[in-house]
């Protein structure tokens, strides 16, 4: 099959590389033009280096290169005005609005909830939460105004299904980003817009494969590498697999977005090579 969203528009946080941008690329691929942003810069406390302007702009290459439209902007989600002025400029230039893809997101330092640092708190809260109310929030008004229906959905993770030790900030907001999705999909349906969350593994981007988590995962190593982070990532999944590609998650977003998931809404869809059976 191809053309699966055809001559659809697509508004995607988190877009500069990683998941965003295999997703940005993916639906390019199937026929939809692409509202991109990321924050491209480095915010305190995340403890390995953020996207920057140059690999936004490589997103934006990378969906010109499959023949579609693609707009850029750098924005914050926590900064309503800003993501409401972007896919408000998106939809200008490219004239509609069918898909939004929350999928921007953090990791920053971990520990006991108890002992946690309110600073962490607060911004994982506001990013892995908070933006993705607001990334709705923004782009849903165009998609209810042009009357055809549409497709949102929200990244969360298998820490959003189940718990973790020492990360309990990440699991309460990726459980959060569950509880956005049902209830947008209950105060939305009335328009045909359905909504869905994505819950994702281990995925094979910088923000797992990085030094800062090579040393947390193995600190009886001197320098430890991606191939000595393998056997605790397998430990974690039912599949003979340390981890999923971006491209893994993408298939899964354009199957929510496409009309084959025309009845599917409420739905919180692991990738998680049996995660979740663990």
């Amino acid at each position: 099959m191809t053309g699966r969203v055809e001559g659809k528009v697509a508004f995607i946080t988190g877009a500069a590389r990683g998941q965003g941008r295999s997703h940005a690329v993916r639906l390019a691929q199937e026929g939809a033009d692409i509202i991109a942003v990321d924050v491209c810069k480095q915010l305190d406390n995340v403890p390995f280096p953020m996207p920057t302007s140059q690999d936004l702009a490589t997103t934006a290459d990378l969906v010109k290169a499959e023949g579609r439209r693609v707009v850029t902007a750098e924005v914050d989600v926590r900064d309503y005005a800003a993501l409401k002025a972007a896919v408000d400029s998106g939809v200008e230039q490219l004239g509609r609005l069918d898909i939004i893809i929350a999928n921007a997101g953090i990791g920053n330092e971990g520990g006991l909830l108890v002992d946690l640092e309110e600073r962490l708190w607060e911004d994982m809260i506001g990013v892995n939460l908070g933006g993705v109310w607001k990334t709705v929030k923004a782009g849903v008004p165009h998609i209810i105004s042009a009357g055809r229906g549409g497709s949102v959905i929200l990244t969360s993770s298998v820490g959003g299904l189940k718990a973790y030790p020492h990360v309990g900030h990440y699991v309460a907001a990726k459980h959060g980003v569950v509880g956005l999705m049902r209830t947008f999909a209950v105060e939305l349906g009335q328009h045909s817009i359905r909504v869905n969350s994505v819950h994702p593994t281990h995925v094979s981007t910088e923000m797992l494969l990085n030094e800062g988590t090579y040393k947390l995962f193995r600190p009886d190593l001197e320098n430890p590498g991606p191939k000595d982070l393998e056997p605790i990532c397998q430990m974690f999944h039912t599949l003979p697999v340390p981890w999923v590609d971006p491209v893994d998650i993408s298939n899964a977003v354009l199957y929510l977005a496409s009309d084959e998931s025309r009845y599917v809404t409420g739905v919180p869809l692991p990738i998680d090579a049996g995660s979740m059976l663990k």
